[in-house]
């Protein structure tokens, strides 16, 4: 096999998805592993050796985790603390006063990551603009870094006030801490994010000190096992604003690590946009624990940075994805009312949905999914696993029995709840910010994206549907196509119309050198960078911005420019602008180091072929009547190939299913194209 040889592995709640893609003969391959939860990277090394790729012969490595977000979801991190300004104790703590559940009166919030004991504080102050009123006390420092030894914390976040405009004394902590505790993990706030409001930014440095013990831990150990095993090239891990960075960046922020296996799919889809020339897509990506909505609008996809988990803000840049807890894996219960419900608890891995034989007893949206014939056993999941719809109806019955409904349906009782829920997920990314999802195709990927696809598009009246190839592992797909990338931002506070161009540019000017720095030592040549500026705006007394993309160099004349954009995107944003004078918030930039992406040919067309399919299988309806299916597989298609519905058709990574009045067709690059039938 080439040298060229890069491969992308996805480690998800159940299964690990590898997309191995070779560079002579532009060829890839879909591959699936079960997830080993009690040992993430063995799930890993069975990904490399499905896959069927020597170590020694691979280029590059490109890899998403959920580590530190199962670490945070379990609140299994390391014993953190805080180390803050003298009088700032609390701020952590109290964060802001907003209620996200505004009017839940049962909402309690979560626990906190990081107890008040554990909050220290140091003598210093600076003010607004940086200047020092208050020295900063190595006295002080020293004793609060022996405290952090006395408590036994095992990592520690430096957030001191102002410090995103002058880090100096930040920097003196970190110093103190890494000779007096060498062994403690240590998150300086001011390396993380430059930017004003200090809840966010100490809640971002807590978040990345938290996960830093877990996340560096498993990624040396598993660069050190793939370097035992041969392997001498490339190691990237994708992040959680879109693009990867390098293992070693990885390592030193960990919080960029939060959304990285979503974030594959996000690159996939703007990937495809351009590809197929489907420049507006709404994902859903349907896993087995979770599923992530997420949009590309004009064949980018949205980021922010505003993200947060559990309440707790992450002040670094995210892609826009909304999650929610309805996978293949999502438990079904009933609540106190003696109504169903569907996740968002999941079975995970281990055992995994009754259906699968490996002792799980209670039902799951995969159990259900068996059991009406949308699943069957014509071809294997993951490559190896067999389903048993003996086990998922046993499962099924134990509900149905506790609830007082037929089997069938409590089954048909699961789907249309997920399919609800995941319709909500998408109109929350679109509807609620105004956007119409009929303007919109849906491309649906992960291993259960495309058994809802086809009935979510008809509740929002989306007439296409996209199935790409390999749905299962298409987040990994999606890793393949990211850039290493660095974002940087800088607190800019001013009128535009008395914007300090001379500061602007100098701010510029510094983030460039930053991410000049940062990309040659990734080993990225001079042509091989780029770097993207935009500005944060907003109306005087508002609390939210608008981000716009500027033009290098910045000028008095793009300022002018900035003007009319703004109240376009204001508009666009909240639908209506204002006569208010316009204020600069921030500057950013992002340094981007091109990577040499696959190259996916064009399939060959042949018209107006209507493949017949394998076998047929009885499908149970919401009324409870069956219908036949038409069942194929997915080898068997070519581009311009036509498959009328109801139709199932089946591959190692996905099922995709559409029913009565859809048509389907194949696209250029093997994609599956639904044209859904208007709802009666």
């Amino acid at each position: 096999m080439p040298a060229s040889t890069r491969i992308a592995i996805d480690v998800g709640g159940t299964f690990t998805d590898i997309v191995t893609f070779e560079g002579a003969s532009r060829r890839h391959r879909f591959d699936k592993v079960p997830t080993t939860p009690s040992d993430p990277q063995r799930g890993v090394l069975n990904g490399f050796e499905a896959s069927g790729t020597p170590l020694s012969e691979v280029e590059t490595f490109i890899h998403g985790t959920t580590l530190g977000l199962n670490a945070l979801l379990t609140r299994r991190g390391a014993k953190t603390g805080i180390i803050t300004t003298k009088g700032f104790r609390d701020v952590y703590l109290l964060g802001r006063t907003d209620r996200i559940p505004m009017y839940d009166f049962k909402y309690r919030k979560p626990a906190s990551l990081v107890e008040r004991q554990h909050i220290l504080e140091v003598t210093e102050r600076l003010d607004y603009a940086g200047n020092v009123l208050v020295d900063f006390d190595d006295e002080s420092a020293q004793l609060a870094a022996v405290r952090v030894l006395e408590l036994g914390l095992q990592a520690i976040a430096v957030s001191f006030l102002h410090s995103y405009v002058n880090p100096a004394h930040e920097e003196r902590m970190a110093a103190i801490l890494r000779e007096v505790a060498p062994d403690v993990e240590v998150t300086v706030s001011s390396a993380l994010s430059r930017e004003l409001r200090e809840y966010e930014r100490t809640s971002t440095g807590v978040l990345d000190a938290y996960i830093k013990p877990i996340v560096r831990r498993y990624l040396s150990k598993l660069e050190a096992t793939m370097g035992e095993r041969g392997f001498g090239g490339q190691f990237l891990t994708t992040r959680s604003g879109g693009g990867a960075m390098t293992v070693a960046t990885a390592k030193d922020a960990p919080v960029n690590l939060i959304l990285s296996g979503p974030a594959g799919g996000v690159l996939g889809a703007a990937w495809f946009a351009h590809a197929a020339g489907y420049p507006n897509l709404i994902t859903i990506d349907m896993g087995g624990t979770s599923l992530d909505a997420s949009l590309v609008v004009n064949g980018e996809p949205l980021t922010y940075y505003d993200a947060s988990f559990e309440g707790l803000p992450i002040n670094l840049a995210s892609l826009y994805i909304h999650t929610i807890g309805a996978g293949g894996g999502s438990l079904v219960w009933i609540d106190e009312g003696n109504h169903l419900q569907v996740g968002p608890a999941s079975a995970g891995a281990e055992p995994g949905p009754a259906g699968y034989g490996r002792g799980g007893t209670q039902a799951t949206f995969t159990d259900a999914a068996l059991y009406v014939g949308y699943l069957g056993n014509d071809m294997a999941l993951a490559g190896s696993l067999t389903l048993d719809r003996d086990c998922a109806s046993a499962a099924l019955q134990a509900t149905a029995n506790a609830i007082g409904m037929s089997v069938e349906s409590v089954a048909r009782g699961v789907l249309r709840i997920s399919t609800t829920k995941i319709v909500g997920a998408v109109r929350a990314i679109t509807v609620e910010l105004g956007r119409n999802p009929a303007e919109f195709a849906l491309l649906a990927f992960g291993g259960g994206g495309g058994l809802v696809a086809a009935d979510v598009a008809r509740e929002l009246s989306i007439e296409t549907v996209i199935v790409p190839p390999g749905p299962g592992a298409f987040c990994a797909f999606g890793m393949l196509m990211a850039d290493v990338r660095h974002d940087y931002a800088r607190t800019l506070i001013g009128l535009l119309d008395q914007l300090d161009i001379v500061s602007a540019q100098s701010h510029f000017a510094n983030m460039r050198a930053q991410g000049d720095q940062a990309l040659a030592e990734e080993g990225f040549e001079p042509a091989a960078r780029e770097y993207l500026m935009a500005i944060d705006m907003r109306y005087v007394g508002q609390e939210h911005s608008v981000r716009l993309s500027i033009v290098d160099p910045f000028s008095a004349a793009e300022a002018n420019r900035l003007k009319v954009s703004f109240a376009d995107a204001h508009e666009r944003a909240y639908g209506h602008t204002m006569p208010d004078q316009i204020e600069v918030v921030a500057v950013r930039l992002s340094a981007v180091g091109r990577q040499a992406r696959p190259h996916v040919p064009r399939e060959e067309r042949r018209d107006g072929v209507t493949v017949e399919p394998r076998t047929t299988r009885q499908v149970i309806q919401v009324d409870g009547s069956l219908s036949e299916y038409r069942v194929y597989h997915r080898d068997d298609f070519q581009h311009g190939d036509r498959i009328p519905g109801p139709a199932v058709i089946s591959e190692h990574t996905g099922t995709t299913v559409f029913h009565e009045g859809d048509s389907a067709s194949i696209g250029a690059y093997g994609e599956i194209v639904i044209r859904v039938a208007k709802a009666n």
